[in-house]
C-alpha cells in the first residue's frame, strides 16, 4: 500500500482514473436529484461531471440528461444545445433526438423539430409517441405556413402596425419594408389594392411622418409598375396635385421617391413598361392621353412655383426630360413636345433665366439651370420642320425682348442669363438670340456695371457665346479684348475666374493642333496653373471652383498643360471630389479633361502623301505635340489610376440625372477604354468598381459610346474573374454588349477581345453559356472559326470549346445537314498548337456527350483517322491528352468502330504511349492510353 504525505500527488496514471470514477459518481448523484424533481441540483451535478470526464459514451449521457433538466426548467435553448452535443457524439441517440425535438418545438422552430422526430420515427417506427408528435407537428407547420403566407393577413397586420402610434421604431421599419416588398409583387400589389389598401396608404401619407410617407410612396410605385388599370386608379385616388406637392418638399429622398412613383405611373399609362407579367389579365382602360397631359401640365406648373424646393424642381425637369421628347425619332408623333412648347416653354425659359444672387430667384440647386437648358435642347431637337422651329424661336425672342427694361436692371440681367442658358442648350438657337437687337449691347453694358451680379452674368454669357468660334463673329472680334479688360480691372475673384475661363476657351480654338496656338508661348501653362490653384482652394465657393474645371477642359487640349495637370495630384483629387458631389453640372467638363489627358479622342489618320501635297500647296498641316506620343499617354494613365480616377468615374456614371447626357456617357466610355489598354492595370480597375460602372455605359448612350464601353468591357472580361469584375446578376448584362462586338462592321481587335471575353464568361457556368446562346452569338463564333486571321480563328475555337458543354449547342452539332463537326475535326489537323488544343478540347467533349457524334466524326472527312493519330502523337501533352480522350470516346461508343481503330496504326500508338515509364507530367496521358487498351481487352480484340 502506497502512502502519501499531505500535499503530495500520486502517480499520473491514477489521477485521470479517479476523475472518471468521480464523474460516474456525480452522474448517479444527478440522477437521484432528478428523481426527486430537484432539477437545479441535478443540472449542477451533471455540469460538474462534464468537466471531469473525457469518455465519449459518458459525455453523451451527461449532455442528454442535462437536456432533460433543461426541458423541465423551461431552459429550452440550453436543452436544445445539450441535446445537439449528445447527437454530435452519437447521431443515432434517440433520446437526445427526441429531447431536442421537444426543445425546438417550444422555441417555435417547428420545421427543425419535425426533422428530429422524423428521424426518431425512422429508428423506432412502432413508437406511438413519436408517431403522435409527428402528426401534431405536421398540422402545426401547415397552419403556421397558411397564416404566414396568407397575404391578406400580412397586409392587414402591416397596416395595423404602421397606423398604431404606439408601435416601436423597429416594428415600424420592418412593417414599412415588408409593405414595399409586397407592393412590388403582383399578388401582393393586387391584395393591397383589393383590401382597401389605397385608402390605408393615403392615411399613411396623411400622418406626415416622413418614414411612413416614404413607405406609402414606395409601395404605390410598386403597385403602379406595369399595371395600367391600377396606375390609373391610383393617379385619380391620390390626385396629381397631391403627388406634385409631395415631390416639391425639401427632403431629397422624398422628392426622388415621388419622382419614381410618377415615372412608374407614366410608364404604365404610356405602355413604356416592357416587363413581362405572367398570369396578369389585361385590364380595360380608357384612353390615357388625358391623364398624361394632366401630369405634364402639373410638372410645368411646378417649374415656376415658389413653393417648390430646388430638389422638387430638378425632379420635375428630370421627368420632363425623360418623357416628353421622342426617344426614337423614327416615330412620327411629337405631339407631347408641341404641347410643352406651346404651354410650357416660357416656364422653362424662366427657370433658365434665374439669377441666384437676385432676391426674386426661385429655389434652385446647382443642377437646376443646366437641367432646364438640356430640356430646351431636347425639345428643339425633337421638332420636325422649320415652321415648328420658327415658332419655338419666336417664343424665345418674345420672352427675352419682353424682359428688356431701361428702368429695371434686374430684368435686363435675367434676359442675358436666359440667352446664356439657351446657349448651353441648342447653340444654333442661342446664336440667333445673340443677334437680337440690344442683346450684345446689353452684355457689354453689364460687363462695365458696378454690380457684381451684372458682371458675373455678362461674363458667363460671353463664355457660353464663344463655344463655336466660326459662328460667334462678334466674340472673335471683341471677346478677347473685352475679357482681358475685365480680367485686368476686376478685383473680384469670382469674376476673375470666369473671365479667365473665357480666355481659356478662346485660346483653345486650335484644338490639339500644336501649330495653331492662340496665345504666346507659355501663356496657356500660366492660365492652367492659375486654374489648378483655384481648383485646390477649398475656401472658394463651389460654383466658382466649377469654372476652374471648365477652364481646364479647354486648356488640357494643350499637351504641356495635361502633362502638368496629371502630375499635380492635389488638383486631380480636388477635381475628382467635385465630380462626386451633388453638383452634376461639371460632369461634361471633367469627362472632357479626362478624354484630353488620356488622348482618347478620335484622331484622324494622317496620310503621308496628303501631308506632302499640303506642304507643297502651302496649306496648314496639323502637328502632333511631342508629349502626345504613346509613352507620355501611358504615363498619364498610370498617374490618373494612382490618383483614384476609377472611383470618380464610377460615381459619375451613377448620376441619375438628365445632365448625364449621351455625349457625356460617350466621353466616359472613351476614358474607360483608354484606362483598360494595359492588361496590368485591369485588376486595379476591377478592384475599384470599374467593371460594374462600364455595364450601363455599354447599354445606353450614343452608338460610338456603347461600342467603346463594350470594347472596354471585353478587355476586362478577357482577363478578370467575372464573379469579381461583375458581381451578382450584372454578369449577364455583359453578354449582349460583347456579342454586339462580334459584328463584322467592328474592327478585328474588337472582334478578338470580345471572343476572349466570351470565352472567359462561357467557362464560368451553364447559365452564362445559355445566355450567350440566347443572344445568338453562335453563328458569329462559327463565322470566325472560318476566318483566315490566325488569332481570330484560335479565339473563336477556344470560345466554342467552352460553348459545346451546353446541350443546345450540342444539338446544333447533332443536326443533319451542317459542317460544324467537320470544321472542328479539320481544325484539329491544323499546325497551330493552340488552335489544335482548343479544337481537340471541343471534339473530346462532343464525342463524350453523344455516341452519334462519334460515328458522325468518321463520316465528315476521310482524314479523320490520320488527324486522330496525329493528335495522339502530339508533342504538346495537353493536345495529346485530348486526342487520347477522343480515341477512348470512339472506342467506347461502338464495337464496330472500336474494331476499325484496333486494326489501324492507332493500336500501336496506344501501346507505345501506355507502356511508357510513369512520369508525373505525363500521368494523365499514360493513364488515358491504358484505359483505351483496357477497353480493347474488354471487347476481346487484344490480349493482356
Amino acid at each position: 500500500i502506497l502512502t502519501f504525505r499531505p500535499g503530495e500527488r500520486g502517480p499520473r496514471s491514477s489521477r485521470p482514473q479517479m476523475a472518471e470514477i468521480e464523474a460516474v459518481q456525480l452522474k448517479e448523484e444527478g440522477n437521484r436529484h432528478f428523481q426527486l424533481q430537484d432539477y437545479k441540483a441535478a443540472t449542477k451535478s451533471y455540469s460538474q461531471a462534464l468537466k471531469l470526464t473525457k469518455d465519449k459514451a459518458l459525455l453523451a449521457t451527461l449532455y442528454r440528461n442535462r437536456a432533460a433538466c433543461g426541458l423541465k426548467t423551461e431552459s429550452y435553448a440550453q436543452a436544445a444545445s445539450d441535446a445537439s452535443r449528445a447527437i454530435d457524439i452519437n447521431s443515432s441517440d434517440i433520446k437526445a433526438l427526441y429531447r431536442r425535438c421537444q426543445a425546438l418545438e417550444h422555441l417555435g422552430k417547428l420545421d427543425q423539430a419535425f426533422k428530429d422526430v422524423q428521424r426518431c420515427a425512422t429508428l423506432e417506427p412502432r413508437n406511438q409517441n413519436f408517431q403522435e408528435t409527428l402528426r401534431r407537428l405536421n398540422t402545426s407547420i401547415q397552419e403556421k405556413l397558411r397564416v404566414q403566407f396568407s397575404t391578406d393577413s400580412r397586409v392587414q397586420n402591416m397596416f395595423e402596425i404602421l397606423l398604431d402610434e404606439k408601435s416601436e421604431a423597429d416594428r415600424l421599419e420592418k412593417a414599412a419594408n415588408n409593405l414595399i416588398v409586397l407592393g412590388r409583387e403582383e399578388a401582393g400589389a393586387e391584395r393591397i389594392f383589393q383590401n382597401n389598401g389605397v385608402a390605408l396608404l393615403l392615411q399613411l401619407i396623411d400622418t406626415k411622418r416622413p418614414e411612413l410617407v416614404l413607405a406609402a410612396v414606395r409601395t404605390l410605385s410598386g403597385m403602379c409598375s406595369g399595371h395600367r388599370a391600377r396606375a390609373t386608379v391610383l393617379l385619380h385616388a391620390v390626385r396629381i396635385d397631391r403627388i406634385c406637392s409631395l415631390m416639391a418638399v425639401e427632403n431629397e429622398e422624398m422628392s426622388l421617391a415621388v419622382c419614381n412613383l410618377l415615372q412608374a405611373i407614366i410608364d404604365s399609362l404610356s405602355g413604356e413598361d416592357k416587363r413581362e407579367h405572367p398570369g396578369k389579365e389585361e385590364a380595360l382602360v380608357l384612353d390615357t392621353k388625358k391623364d398624361l397631359k394632366q401630369i405634364t401640365s402639373h410638372l410645368l406648373d411646378m417649374l415656376v412655383s415658389k413653393k417648390v424646393s430646388g430638389q422638387g424642381r430638378d425632379q420635375a425637369l428630370n421627368l420632363l426630360n425623360k418623357n416628353v421628347p421622342r426617344k426614337d425619332l423614327s416615330v412620327h408623333d411629337n405631339s407631347r413636345t408641341i404641347y410643352v412648347v406651346d404651354n410650357g416653354l416660357r416656364k422653362i425659359l424662366k427657370v433658365v433665366g434665374q439669377v441666384p444672387d437676385l432676391p426674386s430667384c426661385l429655389p434652385l440647386t446647382d443642377n437646376t439651370r443646366m437641367l432646364a437648358s438640356i430640356l430646351i435642347n431636347k425639345l428643339y431637337d425633337d421638332l420636325r420642320c422649320d415652321p415648328e422651329r420658327d415658332h419655338f424661336r419666336k417664343i424665345c425672342e418674345e420672352y427675352i425682348t419682353g424682359k428688356f427694361d431701361p428702368q429695371n436692371m434686374d430684368k435686363n440681367v435675367i434676359a442675358i442669363q436666359t440667352v446664356s442658358g439657351v446657349l448651353q442648350g441648342p447653340f444654333d438657337l442661342g446664336n440667333q438670340l445673340l443677334g437680337l437687337k440690344g442683346v450684345m449691347e446689353m452684355m457689354v453694358a453689364l460687363c462695365g456695371s458696378d454690380r457684381e451680379v451684372d458682371q458675373l452674368v455678362a461674363v458667363e454669357a460671353l463664355i457660353h457665346a464663344s463655344t463655336k468660334l466660326s459662328r460667334a463673329t462678334f466674340i472673335i472680334t471683341n471677346g478677347v479684348s473685352l475679357l482681358k479688360q475685365i480680367y485686368k480691372t476686376t478685383k473680384n475673384e469670382k469674376i476673375k475666374i470666369r473671365t479667365l475661363v473665357g480666355l481659356c476657351k478662346l485660346g483653345s480654338a486650335g484644338g490639339t493642333d500644336y501649330g495653331l496656338r492662340q496665345f504666346a508661348e507659355g501663356s496657356t501653362e500660366k492660365l492652367a496653373k492659375q486654374c489648378r490653384k483655384w481648383l485646390c482652394n477649398a475656401s472658394i465657393d463651389t460654383r466658382t471652383r466649377r469654372w476652374a474645371v471648365e477652364g481646364m477642359a479647354y486648356l488640357t487640349l494643350d499637351a504641356d498643360v495635361k502633362d502638368d495637370f496629371v502630375q499635380d495630384i492635389p488638383a486631380l483629387q480636388a477635381m475628382f471630389e467635385m465630380a462626386k458631389t451633388s453638383d452634376k453640372t461639371i460632369l461634361y467638363s471633367v469627362a472632357t479633361i479626362l478624354v484630353n489627358c488620356t488622348n482618347s479622342y478620335d484622331v484622324k489618320e494622317v496620310i503621308p502623301e496628303l501631308v506632302q501635297l499640303a506642304k507643297f500647296s502651302k496649306q496648314h498641316v496639323p502637328e502632333e505635340h511631342p508629349k502626345d506620343k504613346k509613352d507620355f499617354v501611358d504615363m498619364r494613365v498610370k498617374r490618373l489610376l494612382k490618383a483614384g480616377v476609377i472611383s470618380a468615374l464610377a460615381c459619375m456614371v451613377k448620376a441619375d440625372s438628365a445632365i448625364l447626357t449621351d455625349q457625356t456617357k460617350e466621353l466616359l466610355a472613351r476614358v474607360f477604354l483608354a484606362l483598360c489598354d494595359n492588361p496590368k492595370d485591369r485588376g486595379t480597375i476591377v478592384a475599384q468598381g470599374g467593371g460594374k460602372a462600364l455595364v450601363p455605359l455599354a447599354l445606353e448612350g450614343t452608338d460610338v459610346g456603347k461600342v467603346k464601353a463594350a470594347h472596354a468591357l471585353a478587355k476586362i472580361a478577357a482577363v478578370s474573374n467575372p464573379d469579381i469584375a461583375f458581381p451578382g446578376e450584372r454578369v449577364y448584362e455583359v453578354v449582349r454588349p460583347l456579342v454586339k462586338l462580334l459584328d463584322t462592321q467592328r474592327d478585328g481587335l474588337q472582334n478578338y477581345e470580345a471572343l476572349l471575353g466570351l470565352t472567359n464568361l462561357s467557362g464560368r457556368s451553364d447559365k452564362l453559356r445559355q445566355k450567350i446562346f440566347k443572344e445568338r452569338a453562335l453563328p458569329d463564333i462559327e463565322n470566325y472559326m472560318f476566318e483566315n486571321h490566325d488569332q481570330l480563328r484560335q479565339a473563336a475555337t477556344e470560345c466554342m470549346c467552352n460553348m459545346v458543354l451546353n446541350k443546345e449547342v450540342q444539338e446544333r452539332f447533332l443536326a443533319d445537314g451542317n459542317d460544324r463537326l467537320k470544321l472542328v475535326v479539320l481544325l484539329c489537323g491544323e499546325d497551330d498548337d493552340k488552335l489544335q488544343n482548343a479544337a481537340a478540347g471541343a471534339l473530346a467533349m462532343l464525342t463524350a456527350a453523344h455516341k452519334k457524334l462519334c460515328l458522325k466524326m468518321t463520316q465528315v472527312t476521310t482524314q479523320w483517322l490520320e488527324i486522330l493519330q496525329r493528335l495522339c502523337l502530339h508533342d504538346q501533352l495537353s493536345v495529346q491528352h485530348r486526342g487520347l480522350v477522343i480515341a477512348y470516346n470512339l472506342l467506347q461508343a461502338d464495337a464496330e468502330l472500336a474494331k476499325k481503330l484496333v486494326e489501324s496504326e492507332l493500336l500501336e500508338i496506344l501501346t507505345v504511349v501506355g507502356k511508357q515509364e510513369p512520369d508525373e507530367k505525363r500521368a494523365a496521358v499514360i493513364q488515358t492510353a491504358r484505359e483505351c487498351l483496357i477497353k480493347c481487352m474488354d471487347y476481346g480484340f487484344i490480349k493482356p
